[in-house]
């Protein structure tokens, strides 16, 4: 006779944890630790930029020109004499500031553009599908040399930088197509369902069919989506700096600082390295955040 209260419980706790893997439990935790990280680091250096440089990054010492790295100038001089280390980390607040307002702004937009089309009858939404259609045949690029020489850097407006609103203006210009199109394509998919068919058919306000059922369930996709966004538009903002384009050559500010460097590569390679290194680390970061939380949604 088998003594049942010696029985081992070892199988009915593998039965428990039947069709969820050990390893799936983690899931995407490791790519959230090291993007969260790299982009915690440079948010940190943007906001204590004052501090942990020598202060200001117009300073200019022609005697110390293109200096190599040393422990007075971490990365050393530009041609200026200008301590690139300092510029480097107060560049970080030009391109944060321009990449988190070059996705953010699009993607609210474009989430409630999208959530029209997946609400409205098929002219609204056959309507928002073709004119969305139309901005995305503008190629980016020249649209933003186009819509830069009609506004014109500027000197500044509110908490931005010389340059930065025709670059923001662009983005919410251009951007939101790719949100309004995941969106109607969420909200289409959620309204499917079967409890929000229910709430619909019995006779719950819109708004808050739309508020409690639907967005909850479709906006998994655009806060992915933001994150590698945010690092797209860096390097959007950086490549248009590059080309002189909105963001002035003198500003600090990594495509800038990679464009005054071009003739020096050979000599002082350095100059180029850094905000090259600065702009592929904190893009790497924010696609392994988008990744991560990618992972873990599908997980849930």
């Amino acid at each position: 006779m088998i003594d049942v209260s010696t029985a081992s419980p070892a199988p009915a706790t593998a039965a428990a944890t039947d069709g969820v893997p050990r390893s799936g439990l983690k899931r995407g935790t490791g790519k959230l630790i090291v993007g969260s990280t790299i982009v915690t680091v440079f948010v940190l250096a943007a906001l204590f930029a004052p501090w942990i440089t020598l202060g200001d990054p117009q300073a200019q010492d022609l005697a110390n020109r293109l200096a190599a790295p040393s422990a007075q100038h971490w990365l050393g001089t530009d041609s200026l004499g200008r301590d690139v280390w300092t510029r480097l980390v107060f560049a970080a607040q030009v391109d944060l500031r321009v990449g988190i307002l070059g996705a953010v702004i699009p993607a609210i937009l474009g989430t409630l553009i999208g959530i029209a089309a997946g609400f409205g009858n098929r002219v609204v939404d056959s309507s928002i599908m073709r004119f969305s259609d139309v901005i995305v045949a503008f190629p980016l690029f020249i649209f933003f040399l186009a819509l830069v020489g009609l506004v014109g850097p500027g000197e500044g407006f509110w908490f931005l930088g010389p340059g930065e609103l025709p670059i923001i203006i662009g983005f919410a210009l251009i951007s939101w197509v790719v949100y309004a199109r995941l969106m109607r394509t969420e909200v289409r998919r959620v309204r499917s369902l079967d409890y929000v068919r229910a709430a619909e058919t019995g006779g719950l306000p819109r708004r808050r069919v739309i508020v409690g059922h639907v967005l909850p369930n479709a906006m998994n996709q655009t806060f992915v989506y933001v994150f590698v966004d945010i690092g797209l538009a860096i390097v959007a903002v950086s490549t248009l700096a590059f080309l002189g384009v909105g963001i002035p050559l003198d500003t600090p500010e990594w495509g800038a600082m990679i464009s005054s460097a071009r003739g020096y590569i050979n000599t002082n390679w350095w100059l180029i390295v850094a905000p090259g290194a600065a702009i592929a680390t904190l893009a790497v970061g924010l696609a392994l955040i988008g990744d991560g939380l990618d992972d873990r949604l599908k997980q849930s």
